[in-house]
């Protein structure tokens, strides 16, 4: 019985020993390069033309409104343009804006009852990328439709409630106000 204990005791101390001998880190598993991120990078890119394919119907389809071609990848038209005003939100500045979201084919997906007033202060909360673009170039008091490609609107994942993975969306956005953040609240 004392024999047992004690090769029990030098098995649990070799096994101990061995345990904790340093191992070697495992190197992780790349896929950066090669096939995927090329096949990752093709998928996109049809995702993309496909996407600004029907835009681009809607677009044609309403020859008598004037869309605007963002640099950021969406386009916008003005639904009602204040010329009188100069200044636009920038960053730090509370924006109070209503809002309307739709699917592409113009189907409400969220009212702007629903969504109700937001208030955002500019560039430091989160919200749908297009939206945080779209909201500086406007003045106060315009209105704004938007169409977002879904790389700017919610893209892959959705919004895990009504807006579906890779969609392009539809905002219409109204301005109502915006004011410099109080310097309290901004540190």
């Amino acid at each position: 019985m004392k024999n047992i204990k004690t090769l029990l005791v030098v098995c649990f101390a070799v096994l101990l020993l061995v345990s904790c001998k340093q191992q070697q880190a495992r190197m992780p598993i790349s896929h950066s390069s090669g096939t995927f991120m090329k096949e990752s990078a093709e998928r996109n890119k049809k995702l993309i033309k496909g996407e600004e394919g029907q835009i681009d119907s809607i677009i044609k389809s309403n020859p008598n409104i004037k869309y605007i071609a963002s640099q950021k990848g969406y386009w916008y038209y003005y639904e009602n343009k204040n010329d009188k005003d100069t200044l636009h939100p920038k960053k730090g500045d509370v924006a109070n804006f209503d809002y309307e979201i739709k699917d592409i084919q113009g189907k409400v997906i969220y009212s702007q009852l629903e969504l109700k007033s937001q208030s955002y202060i500019v560039d430091k909360q989160n919200i749908m990328m297009g939206l945080r673009h779209g909201i500086k170039l406007m003045h106060k008091n315009e209105k704004v439709t938007f169409l977002f490609p879904s790389h700017m609107a919610y893209g892959y994942h959705g919004d895990n409630r009504r807006i579906g993975t890779n969609e392009p969306l539809i905002c219409t956005v109204t301005l109502t106000d915006f004011k410099p953040v109080n310097k309290t609240t901004q540190e």
